[in-house]
C-alpha cells in the first residue's frame, strides 16, 4: 500500500481529535502537579495514535463493506478503499499492524505505571472497536456524540495526565485478605472532567455536524444517529447551546481555580466559534459548511492548550 493511500485509509489528519486531549492532560499534569515523564509520554502517544488509526481504518472498511449507496458527495474520494481499489487483504493486515504496536506499547506503558492504566486502556480499546464493529456498532446509533466526546475527550485527557502522576493518588486500587478497595480523589477526577469539557464538547460537536450533514444518506445506510432521532432543526440547537456551555465552563474552571487567569484568553475564539455557528446554521454539507466544526474545535483547544502553557511559564501570584 503506497504512503498516501495509508494515510486517506487513516484519515490522518482527523487524528488532531485524539492529539488535542493527550496534549491537554499532559499540559495538566505539568499545570497542576508539576510532574512529567517523558518516557511515559511517548508510548502513549505511539499507543494512541495507533489505536486512533486502526479505529478509522476498521471505520472505512466496514463502511465499504455495509454501504448501500455508493454514490454522491466525494463517496470515490471519501473512502481510500475505493479512490485506490485496495484490496481487502491489504486493509486487514495494515488493521492487524496497526492493532499489535497500539497494544505492545499500551502494555509496556501499563508495566511502567499501574493496573488503572490498563483498565481505561482496554475500555477505550474497546469502545474504539465497537464504534465501528459489531452488530449495532456505536457510530450508527444515538450515542455516538456521547461515546466519542467522553473517551476522546475526557478519557484520554484523564490517562494522558494520569501517566505522569499515577504515583499522587488520583485513584488506587488495593487487595487485601480478600477484599478489593477502590479509592478515588473524587475532586481531582472531577477537575480534569471540567478541564477536558472544551474537548469533550469540541470531539462530540464534529460528530454531530458530520451526523447533521449525513441525514439523508445515513436513512439510507440505516445508521440511525442521534439528529434522524431528534431532527435537524433540535440538533443545530444542540450544536449551538454545546459552544455556550463550553465558555461558561471555561470561567468556571478559572473561578474555582483549575485553571489559571491566563485561560480567559480562550475567550476571544468566540468572535470565531459564534461566525462559524452561523455559518453551519445556514448550511449543512460535508462539502461547504462542516469543516467549521473541525476549526472550533481546533481553534478553541489549541488556544486553551497554549494558554496553559502561558499559565506554567508565567504564574500569576
Amino acid at each position: 500500500m503506497k504512503l498516501k493511500s495509508f494515510l486517506k485509509l487513516v484519515e490522518i489528519q482527523t487524528k488532531l481529535a485524539s492529539v488535542i486531549p493527550f496534549l491537554l492532560g499532559t499540559v495538566y499534569a505539568i499545570y497542576r502537579f508539576h510532574e512529567f515523564n517523558i518516557i511515559n509520554f511517548i508510548l502513549m502517544f505511539i499507543s494512541l495514535i495507533h489505536v486512533d488509526m486502526m479505529t478509522t481504518a476498521i471505520n472505512n472498511y466496514i463502511d465499504y463493506k455495509k454501504a448501500k449507496k455508493n454514490h454522491g458527495y466525494n463517496y470515490e474520494l471519501h473512502n481510500a478503499i475505493v479512490r485506490d481499489n485496495l484490496k481487502e487483504s491489504t486493509v486487514l493486515v495494515t488493521i492487524f499492524i496497526l492493532f499489535i504496536i497500539a497494544v505492545v506499547s499500551g502494555l509496556i506503558l501499563y508495566l511502567r505505571t499501574d493496573i488503572i492504566v490498563l483498565l481505561l486502556g482496554a475500555i477505550s480499546f474497546l469502545v474504539g472497536i465497537c464504534y465501528s464493529f459489531g452488530p449495532v456498532p456505536i457510530s450508527r446509533i444515538p450515542l455516538g456524540e456521547v461515546f466519542s466526546g467522553f473517551f476522546m475527550g475526557f478519557v484520554i485527557t484523564f490517562i494522558a495526565d494520569y501517566i505522569h502522576v499515577f504515583d499522587k493518588g488520583l485513584i488506587r486500587i488495593a487487595y487485601n485478605n480478600s477484599i478489593l478497595s477502590l479509592f478515588v480523589n473524587l475532586k481531582e477526577i472531577v477537575y480534569i472532567f471540567l478541564l477536558s469539557l472544551p474537548a469533550v464538547i469540541g470531539i462530540a460537536n464534529i460528530m454531530l455536524a458530520n451526523n447533521i450533514c449525513d441525514i439523508e444518506d445515513d436513512i439510507e445506510n440505516k445508521r440511525y444517529t442521534l439528529p434522524i432521532y431528534i431532527g435537524k432543526e433540535k440538533s443545530l440547537m444542540l450544536y449551538k447551546i454545546l459552544y455556550y456551555f463550553l465558555y461558561l465552563n471555561i470561567l468556571l474552571t478559572i473561578l474555582i481555580g483549575i485553571n489559571s487567569f491566563v485561560v480567559v484568553l480562550t475567550l476571544i475564539t468566540f468572535i470565531v466559534v459564534s461566525r462559524n455557528i452561523k455559518i453551519f446554521y445556514d448550511k449543512q454539507t460535508k462539502k461547504d459548511t462542516f469543516s467549521t466544526a473541525v476549526q472550533n474545535f481546533a481553534l478553541v483547544n489549541i488556544i486553551y492548550i497554549l494558554s496553559i502553557c502561558i499559565g506554567i511559564l508565567f504564574p500569576l501570584g
